[in-house]
């Protein structure tokens, strides 16, 4: 075989490192206010693996790392939290107090304030999130990835238990891990340059 032509300039794909399951410290890069597709306001997080975590830095680490040319935040690294209940729209979402309160609870003197740009306030705050294995379908093919299953306060992370595998409806056994695959799923409303 001749050498390919390019052969020499073409970059090589990193080897891919999932997150653990099991109770993680996290800072928080980015929190933006946004609306859902039906107009429900709803707010996006985006975090890394904290400097005292078993992971520090991985999902940086995963996009320094990406070649493509329209690289995105890491999915994994990634969580869209309702601001109200979905039965009653006129309650707060218990995740949304529980995303604040958490972060509250991290960071020691840290309150909540209220009003315009309201998501800069948690730029490089401290919180505890559990990941576990959750099922996903993507171009018709099934999988089993690490995914935020919710947050919890910094001090609650090295006795969080790992939560049971969350399937699709319908799913009656467990897909094989494969997690590569689903993790570069790009989500269309995540900046190229997160923060």
């Amino acid at each position: 075989m001749q050498k390919p032509n390019g052969y020499d300039e073409t970059q090589v794909t990193g080897s891919y490192e999932a997150p653990t399951v099991g109770g993680h410290y996290l800072i928080i890069k980015k929190v933006e206010e946004r609306q859902s597709k039906t107009g429900k306001p709803m707010i996006a997080i985006m975090f890394d693996f904290a400097a005292n975590d078993k992971q520090p830095g991985l999902f940086m680490r995963t996009f320094d790392e990406d070649i493509r040319p329209d690289k995105k935040w890491p999915y994994a690294g990634f969580q869209y939290v309702m601001v109200n209940d979905y039965s009653d729209p006129s309650k707060t979402s218990r995740s949304f107090k529980s995303f604040v309160t958490s972060v509250e609870k991290s960071n020691k003197g840290f309150v909540t304030s209220w009003g315009d740009n309201w998501g800069t306030q948690f730029k490089n705050k401290i919180v505890g999130g559990v990941f576990g294995l959750v099922e996903n379908e993507y171009n018709g093919n099934r999988s089993m990835r690490p995914q935020l299953r919710w947050f919890c306060s910094a001090d609650a992370v090295p006795t969080a238990n790992i939560p049971e595998p969350k399937r699709l409806k319908g799913s009656v056994s467990i897909p094989d891990q494969s997690v590569a695959a689903a993790e570069f799923m790009q989500l269309d409303d995540v900046d190229e340059v997160p923060f």
